[in-house]
């Protein structure tokens, strides 16, 4: 097999399981379904990728590393601004625009689910977690200059993962009780404001 015919295959096989993940559930998605699709054959996922499940998730991590891309555009202009603004402007795009990632996310939890049995699916989706504190770190150190080491800043990255994560889980179960990033970013100011002291 060619590299030119490699390539071919995987790009084939990675923008099928995008297309089904938006169409389809996670756990319904079949090898032949993506084999149909992007026109190859069930021997190039194994040969790509070593399973379905492993395509699925590099899938649902290219689909999010896109978008936090996006959500970086949307927030580089608050880097002045200091990190609060930044927080503020990340949490609105995640909790109030995040309909295009919807059908990524619930593929996501569905593929955490599933990796509690598989450390291959573990280990994918703890590089795919690395990457992004490296990437939202990136965007704290541009907000506060040097008032943070690198290593504080990826800590702060997966706060504010965490707090993304636990809120669109939150929006799947309950979206009326959710708070929109305004309602949250005004409830967050009024606690700071009346604990300016506070120290951990």
């Amino acid at each position: 097999m060619s590299n030119a015919t490699v390539d071919t295959h995987r790009t084939r096989l990675l923008q099928a399981a995008r297309t089904l993940l938006r169409e389809r559930e996670y756990g319904n998605i079949t090898a032949r379904d993506l084999v149909a699709a992007s026109s190859t054959n069930l021997g190039s996922i194994g040969y790509h990728f070593g399973s379905k499940e492993a395509l699925l998730n590099e899938a649902i991590g290219l689909a999010f590393e896109d978008w936090a891309e996006a959500v970086g555009n949307a927030i580089r202009g608050e880097a002045h601004a200091g990190l609060p603004a930044l927080m503020a402007s990340s949490l609105r795009v995640v909790l109030d625009e995040h309909d295009a990632m919807r059908p990524y996310y619930q593929a996501f939890i569905e593929a955490l689910a599933r990796s509690a049995r598989s450390p291959k699916l573990r280990q994918q989706l703890a590089a795919h977690y690395s990457r992004q504190r490296d990437r939202v770190a990136g965007w704290i150190l541009d907000a506060v200059g040097d008032t943070l080491e690198r290593q504080e800043a990826r800590h702060l990255a997966s706060l504010l993962l965490g707090t993304a994560d636990g809120m669109l889980i939150q929006s799947f179960i309950d979206p009326d009780d959710v708070p929109t990033s305004r309602e949250l970013a005004r409830a967050t100011a009024k606690a700071f404001a009346a604990a300016p002291n506070a120290t951990l």
